[in-house]
């Protein structure tokens, strides 16, 4: 099936579907869990794993079904993604007890892990590359409604009807997307084999999965095991990259790490995630604590950062991938600047207005980081960098829920003034800091284009003072300002290498011309 705009618009409900309940379902039951193990007579720290074993299942999956995805189908992927979510969500809403609902939190988060990336991949490449962007921004949209509303959607839920609701809610929701997406052009990697890098993925996984533990339960353990927890972690990743050198078929290219925006952009996007979990943790139980709202007041002021956050997906959608990093670097600046307002705000009108900007600014953000990212890769090789970029950030988003566990006072909750204080200024310290090393980077990357390419900046500067603003003049600049990629760097050596050949094509030809004259004259 070739893509057309009916495929296309296909693909991009699904996506939007699939965003909106992973989103949901990893908000929504924070404010729930009291219910929860009251009404399955569970109690204690096995509580928390109903949240947890879902970020872990998401976030240490998603580099392995990225790859999966552009390998074997991408649609076929998202399909089976949503059809393992919906059936387990049916399981959830039927939980007798918690661990069968904590077992089927993680067959969920194995579901979400196969609709992130594998959704991403599939929107870039059906999509023409100018509107790519955008829609991927607004799926993203979609997903930041959820994000920012799933505590109260869940809340809501639970004192009307029951926790079970939220599950409820995502059987026909994914039913649908699937549909949709069964509706859809498929598509694959063709530059590679169908060959799977079993070996890297189990040590990935493994690595990962080692990981989000540490990151996830280590406030709880001694310093020792938290020690030892990372340390086997890293030993799993190098070992990793050792395998990926000498794999045929690796998981992942390490060149993609050569890639310097999507690095960046993909570490500032972790740091943007956890600031983002961060604030939707803090703000609305701040409302409730230290300015004394109903939770349904609080929900209805919270409207308005959430309708910012959800307007952020189309607006970073259309920022050219040229210019995400400073864009980024911009929105963590001004993350932080919100952030130490929100720790100073002296009256509740000031506090919403901070949380307006920072729905909106940490809202970009995080859509930028998703949206960016695709943009500076091969579309053939989309599911793997998407895979790569949504598990740093997941696991960022669970280093950002234990932060504020860690920042919580047991007795004054984090709504207390003092703990909302630490959490907002740790935060902003993070994004400043970031925001500072971004700003560095930019500039060291544009001296060091000017220092390999000086010929290509002489002769943008003849042009403009020639007043030549000529069409053959633009794509020079536009390829200039996009990534460097190994293509492009072979391009400008080519095309630096004709301008030193032209001057001494120049000095040969008259050479030989000076030499035939005076020739001339000996014969005479």
């Amino acid at each position: 099936m070739t893509s057309t705009p009916t495929t296309r618009r296909w693909a991009l409900l699904a996506m939007s579907v699939g965003v909106f309940c992973i989103q949901l379902d990893a908000f929504a039951l924070n404010l729930a869990l009291p219910r929860i193990g009251r009404d399955l007579h569970a109690g204690g720290a096995g509580l928390q794993w109903v949240t947890s074993a879902y970020l872990l299942s998401t976030g240490t999956l998603m580099l392995g079904a990225g790859r999966l995805g552009d390998l074997f189908g991408r649609r076929r992927l998202l399909i089976l993604g949503l059809a393992v979510f919906g059936a387990s969500s049916l399981v959830c809403a039927l939980a007798p007890a918690l661990h069968v609902l904590v077992g089927a939190r993680v067959v969920q988060g194995a579901g979400a892990a196969m609709v992130m990336p594998v959704g991403l991949s599939l929107l870039t490449n059906v999509y023409p590359s100018e509107l790519r962007g955008r829609a991927t921004g607004r799926a993203l949209g979609i997903g930041g409604i959820a994000t920012a509303c799933g505590p109260f959607i869940g809340s809501a839920l639970t004192d009307a009807v029951s926790w079970r609701a939220v599950f409820w809610l995502n059987v026909p929701l994914a039913a649908l997307g699937a549909a949709w997406a069964s509706r859809t052009a498929e598509s694959y990697d063709t530059s590679a084999p169908r060959r799977v890098d079993w070996r890297g993925l189990a040590t990935a996984t493994a690595a990962l999965v080692t990981l989000a533990v540490v990151v996830d339960r280590g406030r709880h353990w001694q310093w020792p095991v938290i020690l030892a927890g990372l340390a086997a972690a890293a030993a799993l990743l190098t070992w990793f990259v050792r395998l990926e050198r000498v794999a045929a078929s690796p998981l992942v290219q390490l060149t993609l790490f050569r890639n310097g925006p999507y690095v960046a952009l993909t570490l500032a996007g972790a740091v943007a995630n956890t600031a983002t979990v961060m604030f939707l943790f803090v703000v609305p139980l701040t409302l409730q604590g230290q300015w004394d709202l109903s939770v349904a007041v609080a929900g209805i002021a919270f409207l308005a950062p959430a309708l910012a956050m959800a307007l952020a997906g189309p607006i970073a959608g259309r920022v050219p991938p040229p210019a995400a990093v400073r864009v980024m670097t911009v929105c963590l600046g001004a993350g932080a600047l919100v952030l130490a307002c929100l720790a100073r705000a002296s009256s509740l009108d000031v506090y919403l207005i901070a949380a307006t900007a920072g729905g909106a600014v940490l809202g970009t953000a995080n859509s930028l980081t998703l949206v960016a990212t695709q943009g500076v890769i091969r579309p053939e090789r989309a599911g793997e960098a998407s895979g790569v970029t949504k598990t740093v950030i997941t696991v960022a988003a669970g280093l950002g829920i234990a932060l504020a566990g860690a920042v919580a006072d047991q007795k004054r909750g984090v709504g207390s003034e003092a703990a909302s204080d630490t959490a907002l200024q740790t935060t902003a310290l993070g994004c400043m800091a970031t925001c500072v090393i971004l700003a560095v980077w930019l500039g060291a990357h544009g001296r060091q284009r000017q220092d390999a390419c000086p010929a290509d900046h002489e002769t943008a500067s003849e042009e403009r003072r020639r007043g030549a603003g000529s069409l053959a003049a633009r794509p020079a600049r536009a390829e200039r300002a996009g990534p460097a990629s190994p293509e492009k760097k072979t391009r400008r050596a080519g095309a630096a290498m004709g301008r030193l050949r032209r001057p001494v094509r120049r000095a040969v030809k008259m050479a030989l011309g000076h030499r035939r004259g005076d020739r001339s004259t000996r014969s005479e």
